[in-house]
C-alpha cells in the first residue's frame, strides 16, 4: 500500500463528484487553499489505486505521501490539523467536544435521511424526505442566531451542512415561512464564500440548473 502512495507527488483525493461527504472534503480544502489531486470516481466505477489503498474501496478516500485516510469525518480533522489556517474547529477542548458532537448529532439526525433519500426505495425516501423537512424547520432558530450555524465563525460543522444546502431542491426539500426564511439566508451566506464556489464539481454545479429547467 506504501509503494503505491509514495509514488504520488501531491495530495490526491479520491472523491465522487456527487456525493455529499465528499463535497465536505472538498469545502475544507478549498478554504485553506491546499494542492490537491482530485480523482472522480462515480457510483459503480471502483479504480485500482482506489482498491488497493482503501479495503472499502470508499469515497472520500485522501492520500498524503504515504498515509492513507478516510472517511470524511477523519479527513476533514487530519486537514485542519495538518493545515492549521484558516482553523476550522476551536481553539479550546470543550469548544471542540462541543463542535464534534454536534457534527455526531447532524450525521445521526440529518444524514442518515439523506442516505435514505438518495439510496432508499421510494417508499423510505418519501418518509425520509419528510422527516427531514421536519427536522430542518425544527432547527430553523439555530441558523439564525449567529452568522454560521452556532459560531460566529466557519467550522466544521458548516462543512457538513453546506453541501446539503446546496441540494434541497433536488432532494425536494420545501420549507416555508420563518424556517424557508432563516436557512435560506444561511444558505446564502455559505454560497458567497469563495471556497465554496472552488469546492464545487461540474456536476454539483448543474445541480440548480437542472432544477430551474
Amino acid at each position: 500500500m506504501a509503494v503505491v502512495a509514495n509514488k504520488r507527488s501531491i495530495m490526491t483525493l479520491f472523491s465522487d463528484p456527487m456525493d455529499h461527504y465528499s463535497h465536505r472534503v472538498r469545502i475544507v480544502m478549498a478554504e485553506k487553499e491546499i494542492n490537491v489531486e482530485i480523482s472522480d470516481v462515480k457510483p459503480g466505477e471502483c479504480p485500482e489505486d482506489l482498491t488497493t489503498l482503501n479495503p472499502y474501496a470508499s469515497v472520500p478516500t485522501l492520500v498524503d505521501r504515504d498515509l492513507v485516510i478516510y472517511p470524511a469525518g477523519i479527513i476533514m480533522e487530519y486537514l485542519d490539523e495538518r493545515f492549521p489556517h484558516p482553523p476550522l474547529m476551536p481553539v479550546y477542548p470543550v469548544a471542540r467536544a462541543e463542535c464534534r458532537r454536534m457534527i455526531y448529532r447532524l450525521d445521526k439526525d440529518i444524514f442518515t435521511l439523506v442516505d435514505k433519500i438518495e439510496d432508499g426505495t421510494e417508499k423510505q425516501a418519501e418518509t425520509a424526505r419528510k422527516q427531514l423537512q421536519e427536522v430542518l424547520t425544527a432547527l430553523a432558530p439555530a441558523f439564525c442566531e449567529k452568522d454560521y450555524f452556532l459560531n460566529d465563525e466557519f467550522t466544521l460543522v458548516d462543512c457538513c451542512l453546506a453541501p446539503l444546502m446546496w441540494r434541497l431542491e433536488m432532494y425536494g426539500i420545501n420549507l416555508k415561512g420563518k424556517a424557508a426564511k432563516a436557512i435560506n439566508d444561511y444558505r446564502t451566506r455559505l454560497f458567497e464564500r469563495p471556497s465554496f464556489k472552488d469546492s464545487l464539481s461540474e456536476a454539483e454545479h448543474e445541480i440548480l440548473e437542472e432544477i430551474a429547467a
